[in-house]
């Protein structure tokens, strides 16, 4: 199975593979549950909690400006995927369009097919992160999250939602559907935080 699909890290790249991560020669699909259809013109994006509520249509982000992004991807079972190049839209452009309460240290993220996740608000907005719509100059697959997704590259990539339709702001953290089945809280792949601290 690893000659197949994955390999080991060389040294050249080494620096640049977590902990107990292989290389993926393609690049895999996990989800759990079916993958959700959603038009463009049906696809909405919400906020809320801890923020002043709003909706936003797909039309409202494409007019954010868009930027390329290349970005190594680490999933907590194991693979990574060096060189991940998205195009979407920074996650600090979107924010400017919202209001946001100071007391909001959390995020739950909310997608179509009822998945969740919680991120900090630290982690959320860091220079870094972006939704993205398309992935290797293509629009964005259904089965990697399209229409849009969020990706945030530090740390593992179930925090990276797929499908992703709304936030909702919290003073508070929640725990998003994998935090609540014994993943971690946070997931950072270098200190190979797979499964929960608690």
């Amino acid at each position: 199975m690893l000659g197949k699909f994955f390999q080991k890290p060389n040294q050249e790249n080494s620096g640049r593979v977590p902990p107990g991560q292989h290389l993926a020669k393609g690049f895999p699909v996990l989800t759990y549950g079916a993958a959700p259809q959603v038009s463009i013109e049906e696809w909405e994006f919400r906020v809320w909690g801890l923020a002043k509520p709003a909706v936003f249509s797909w039309s409202d982000f494409m007019n954010l400006p868009q930027h390329e992004f290349t970005a190594d991807f680490h999933c907590v079972t194991r693979w990574s995927k060096l060189d991940v190049k998205w195009t979407g839209i920074k996650v600090r452009d979107f924010m400017n369009l919202i209001e946001v309460d100071p007391k909001a240290a959390h995020v739950m993220e909310h997608c179509y097919g009822g998945y969740t996740t919680n991120i900090t608000m630290a982690d959320f907005v860091r220079e870094e992160n972006f939704f993205a719509v398309k992935l290797f100059d293509e629009a964005l697959p259904v089965e990697h999250g399209g229409p849009m997704r969020l990706v945030v590259p530090h740390i593992y990539a179930w925090k990276s939602a797929k499908w992703i339709n709304g936030l909702e702001f919290l003073e508070q953290e929640e725990l998003g559907f994998w935090e609540r089945n014994g993943y971690h809280t946070r997931g950072e792949p270098w200190a190979e935080e797979r499964y929960s601290n608690s």
